[in-house]
């Protein structure tokens, strides 16, 4: 079936799942295939369950009309959404809207959630549901964007060379934010520069299609990424479009805007100064897009963080700081000196390992470790196999189950907690 075709029964019922756990009546079920599984084998029990349609790779034994085959279905639900993002581009104005795609090592989904915040005050805006930002999570956001979008946010996340690339083939974005090049996804980049270089894809696109980008002056290296893109707005500390600086970050941070006294304070709900580029972000696609200053600052100071991304958990006498979601070298260095520069006398570190490093694993959790060192810390918790071989003596464990145990046994009072590891250290656990 050619994808026209397909696209005809998309409008019908444009309802998309992968899972036939979550079928609804009159949805369209993809049987996507990976290592441990393959969705042709539930094709039937989609139908079944109400499905309107299942389009598969595999023949199917017993023949139904609302079967569709097709050579590939990956690259089906790719091409689907290439086509339905065209239906956004045409000769008349009203239907170009612009297609803001965020990228970045640290950061990324705080951004877009933030710029969403921002940007929905003003326009009907749709963006990646929580970090549904891979292959298939992103064609799956551009086919959740009805007709009557204004501005549509992508969030991009690519662990090699190549892949955003190809993410561009069929987001095809207007605009576009590197949020930073940190040391993240190693194993499949293989080094700084070639996180640089798979990044700097999204840049790329953005040379060749005369579109526009957000920079965050501060770091010269997106400065050079982003030469010869024809349209960069710019944010950061100073000689910058937006300016802004961590007005107190003891606690919540607290940001001054400071190129425009009509902002001034924004007083967010976020904890670490590592989020003033993410503010700063938002005020200046906000600015970009004309949203008015009273909704950009109302939007910031209501944004609650949530899916153990800088959330702060005030308990009767503790103060926790969960910040699990993701880990990196970068992002670990950034958050526990952000946490040693807090007001605390009785400070807990627990913190899970890092993936996804490969042969630079244990080095890097070395440095972290070397790092925690120089601070004076109550107790420091290391979970995940990561530390096993590392030089260190503070208390370890496992998993974060163990660490769990661990924690209910404490008496804590008047203590400061940063919990903060990689997604599948599951480092959330240790709180329940």
């Amino acid at each position: 079936m050619q994808i026209a075709e397909l696209y005809k029964i998309y409008i019908q019922f444009p309802s998309i799942q992968t899972d036939t756990r979550k079928i609804k009546n009159a949805d369209l079920f993809f049987a996507l295939k990976g290592p441990q599984f393959n969705g042709n084998q539930f094709a039937k029990e989609a139908l079944t369950k109400g499905a309107a349609y299942a389009i598969v790779d595999e023949e199917i034994n017993e023949p139904d009309d609302r079967i569709i085959l097709v050579p590939d279905v990956l690259k089906a639900l790719q091409n689907l959404a290439q086509h339905h993002r065209m239906q956004f581009i045409s000769a008349t104005s009203e239907k170009q809207i612009p297609f803001i795609a965020i990228t970045g090592s640290n950061g990324k989904t705080t951004s877009k959630e933030l710029v969403h915040a921002v940007l929905s005050t003003a326009y009907k805006t749709y963006t990646t549901e929580g970090n549904l930002n891979n292959h298939i999570g992103i064609p799956l956001t551009i086919l959740k964007i009805k007709a009557d979008a204004e501005i549509a946010i992508i969030e991009m996340g690519a662990n090699h060379l190549k892949e955003i690339e190809e993410y561009c083939t069929y987001t095809m974005p207007t605009h576009g934010v590197i949020t930073n090049c940190g040391k993240a996804h190693l194993e499949g980049f293989g080094s700084e520069e070639g996180i640089r270089k798979g990044k700097g894809e999204l840049f790329d696109y953005l040379k060749q299609n005369k579109g526009t980008a957000f920079i965050m002056s501060d770091y010269e290296y997106l400065q050079t990424m982003s030469s010869g893109i024809e349209n960069i707005v710019t944010y950061g500390t100073h000689d910058a479009d937006v300016t802004g600086i961590v007005k107190n970050s003891s606690g919540l941070l607290e940001v001054e805007i400071t190129s425009d006294v009509m902002l001034n304070f924004i007083e967010t709900k976020l904890v670490g100064e590592y989020n003033l580029p993410n503010i700063l972000l938002a005020v200046t696609v906000g600015r970009h897009f004309n949203v008015p200053d009273e909704k950009i600052k109302t939007a910031l100071e209501n944004y609650l963080p949530d899916n153990s991304r800088s959330q702060l958990i005030e308990t009767d006498s503790n103060k926790i700081i969960l910040d699990a979601y993701n880990a990196n070298p970068t992002s670990m260095k950034a958050a526990v000196e952000n946490f040693a520069n807090m007001h605390g006398e009785n400070k807990v570190l627990l913190l899970g390992g890092m993936k996804e490093l490969g042969n630079a694993s244990l080095e890097e959790h070395q440095e972290l470790i070397n790092l925690i060192k120089k601070y004076n810390w109550k107790n420091v918790v290391l979970v995940g196999n990561e530390f096993k071989n590392a030089n260190h003596n503070f208390q370890f464990f496992e998993n974060s189950e163990q660490a769990a145990d661990w924690y209910r046994q404490q008496d804590f009072n008047n203590t400061l907690l940063l919990i903060k590891g990689s997604r599948s250290t599951q480092m959330e656990k240790v709180l329940k």
